[in-house]
């Protein structure tokens, strides 16, 4: 239980009879109103105007907790005594109403000893519902089958068990089970296990374990044996392309083509998993390959059409699998189509394009959505997370509760690098300083990023230096553009600029996104105000407040409608860093050589050219040669514009 949930419930207190019925509500298999009212011994309306009714939902027959964080806090303050005790009235319950399903599940949770004439009808149970999505409710049902019975039994309870718990985001819970069946397990369910211990164990470990596949491959010729062996390495190759792992994933699609060719799965199986590893991995030259299915079908068509850019031909892609009108059969996650895992990755792939066409309002709020009902940490190496954090940033100015819970919760080998977000928080809340000295330790660190672009670090980027793009880098091409526009406008000397900020203005305008137009068009006005052209640095800035708040990154337009209020005060001198002329420091260094870099700042700072000569033993004739070449470059005429350049830069920077 993360610290968020047990400070959430930590003022809660609930007499034993109260908590014995929440107790009972989160236990259940489904949550059917009648069978609680028989356990609870009253009516609907008592529990609805009750001490318990803002902790319940009630409705249509229905009964769950109004907050599903409150089972997990339930779970881990109930003593195993007391849910036995639930259980056995459950079992009771159950069984005088003839749902002998229900029965045998509550009488084997309640059990002291091994039962196992209920464990086969658990296990059957347990898969038909993992295959309609109720992965958690299967993995409860297969994991009490595997403690009730023994030998080939076990093993297909077990596999089942393992298999749930990945597939509704248990790691720890899938990695306990499955491991078990390795190495004297039967074969079948070891093959059948393995791609879930796969992907439990690179979720918890940050690495996809390294393992001799000679070892684990099928012993027998059993077609059945081999597609699993397939699918196993399928998942162990996306895996690592998640990661980054090139070496890794291509030497699983070695072991995906072999296991294919066995059961003639080339175009089924290998052909859209090879497509969609190498495409997680960044490479956009792909054949046009079309899988089925919601992952190597609906998804993979998603990012293709968003990388072509056309984002919202991406989502309507999305929507058509989870409304339900276009479910099909996925060769590579059969049987899990419905499951939480799948439809976390669809989710993560969905929120990043409402982030890429500038919907940041909506994509976190269904980010929000699937946190609450999906292991959004899982997919793409925890970049949900990332993404959770960045869309708290664009909207907060800062991390919220469930982006931090979120963080909180991923396994220490897989925390990424927050440095980005530090700079992001940082930079809009006026430390520009600040903001750059975190992305130069980022660089510094090698850039770190994912391949699937998340937008909202491109300012602190381009404020430090250029960070080296990834080479393979998934998106739009109009996010690319934005950041070659965002290069320009940081880049050219004050002289180009007179001419180029038209034609970049004109550019801009070609952004459908309102998030990257708004980002450039305040990068456009600080520059303009910076010149000293401060109705055209208004004009600028007027607009991106207005795209901005247009997409709901309501952060980031607060950070421009400080730069108006600023600029409508008219405090041409005031500058909030720490160090006035640091950011004039920053803003020049990559215009001026090092030894222009001094003259200019001992300038501004008042010293005079005599003064300067002796501070850096020189000459006054070279103080004067370098302090020329300074004015060429910046487009000034006098010391004066020089000094107010730089307090400008202090100012709107």
């Amino acid at each position: 239980m993360v610290e968020a949930i047990e400070a959430l419930y930590a003022h809660l207190v609930l007499d034993p009879r109260d908590r014995e019925i929440l107790v009972a509500v989160s236990l259940r298999l489904d949550d059917r109103l009648e069978p609680l009212l028989d356990f609870v011994g009253r009516s609907a309306d008592d529990l609805a105007v009750g001490t318990l009714a803002p902790l319940l939902d009630i409705h249509a027959g229905r009964v769950r907790l109004a907050d599903p964080r409150l089972a997990i806090w339930l779970r881990a303050t109930t003593s195993s005594s007391a849910a036995a005790a639930v259980h056995d009235r459950l079992h009771v319950i159950f069984r005088s109403r003839g749902e002998w399903v229900d029965a045998d599940w509550h009488r084997a949770r309640a059990s002291l000893y091994g039962d196992p004439d209920t464990a086969g009808e658990l296990t059957r149970i347990a898969r038909e519902h993992s295959e309609s999505g109720l992965s958690e409710r299967a993995f409860h049902l297969a994991a009490e089958a595997a403690s009730h019975t023994s030998g080939v039994r076990k093993d297909e309870a077990t596999v089942v068990a393992g298999v749930a718990a990945i597939s509704a985001g248990y790691a720890v819970e899938a990695v306990n089970q499955l491991s078990g069946l390795f190495p004297t397990g039967d074969e079948r369910y070891r093959l059948q296990g393995l791609g879930g211990l796969f992907v439990a164990q690179a979720h918890l470990r940050g690495t996809v374990p390294e393992v001799d596949a000679e070892v684990l491959k099928p012993r027998s010729g059993d077609p059945e044996h081999w597609y699993s062996w397939a699918r196993a390495s399928a998942f162990a190759a996306v895996l690592c392309a998640e990661r980054g792992d090139r070496q890794g994933m291509r030497s699983w699609l070695d072991a995906l083509r072999e296991g294919s060719a066995r059961v003639s799965a080339e175009n089924d199986l290998r052909d859209p998993v090879v497509a969609l590893a190498w495409l997680v991995l960044g490479d956009r030259d792909l054949e046009d390959v079309r899988g089925t299915g919601p992952l190597t079908g609906g998804m993979l068509q998603a990012l293709r059409a968003a990388m072509e850019g056309d984002v919202d031909r991406g989502l309507r892609l999305l929507a058509v699998a989870d409304s339900g009108i276009g479910i099909e059969v996925d060769p590579f996650v059969a049987g899990f189509e419905r499951s939480p895992l799948v439809s976390a990755y669809r989710a993560i792939v969905e929120v990043l394009l409402l982030m890429w066409r500038g919907d940041i309002g909506a994509a976190r709020d269904r980010m929000l959505r699937a946190s609450l009902e999906l292991p959004v940490a899982v997919p793409f190496a925890g970049l949900g997370v990332v993404i959770a954090r960045r869309l708290d940033l664009a909207v907060l100015g800062r991390l919220g509760p469930f982006s931090r819970a979120l963080t909180a919760a991923l396994p220490a080998p897989a925390r990424f690098d927050q440095l980005v977000d530090r700079a992001i928080e940082a930079f809009l809340a006026g430390s520009t300083d600040e903001a750059v000295s975190f992305m130069r330790l980022w660089r510094e660190r090698g850039a770190p990023q994912s391949t699937l672009s998340v937008p909202g670090l491109e300012e602190a980027i381009v404020l430090a230096e250029p960070a080296p793009r990834h080479p393979r880098r998934i998106e739009p091409p109009e996010i690319a553009l934005a950041q070659q526009l965002r290069l320009r406008i940081t880049k050219c000397s004050d002289e180009d600029w007179r001419t180029d900020r038209a034609q970049v203005a004109a550019e801009t305008k070609a952004l459908a996104s309102p998030f990257s137009r708004g980002r450039v068009e305040a990068m456009i006005g600080t520059r303009s105000l910076i010149r000293g052209d401060m109705e055209i640095g208004r004009e600028h800035l007027t607009t991106a407040l207005s795209l901005l708040e247009l997409s709901g990154a309501t952060a980031w337009a607060r950070a421009v409608s400080v730069r108006l209020d600023r600029l409508d005060a008219g405090e041409h001198l005031s500058v909030r860093s720490a160090e006035p002329l640091a950011p004039c420091r920053r803003v020049w260094e990559p215009l001026l050589t090092v030894r222009e870099l001094e003259v200019a700042m001992l300038v501004v700072e008042g010293s005079s050219n005599r003064d300067i000569a002796a501070a850096l033993h020189v000459s006054v004739r070279t103080v004067e040669v370098h302090l020329g070449r300074v004015f060429a470059k910046l487009a000034v005429r006098t010391r004066v514009e020089l000094t107010v350049m730089a307090h400008r830069i202090g100012q709107f920077v």
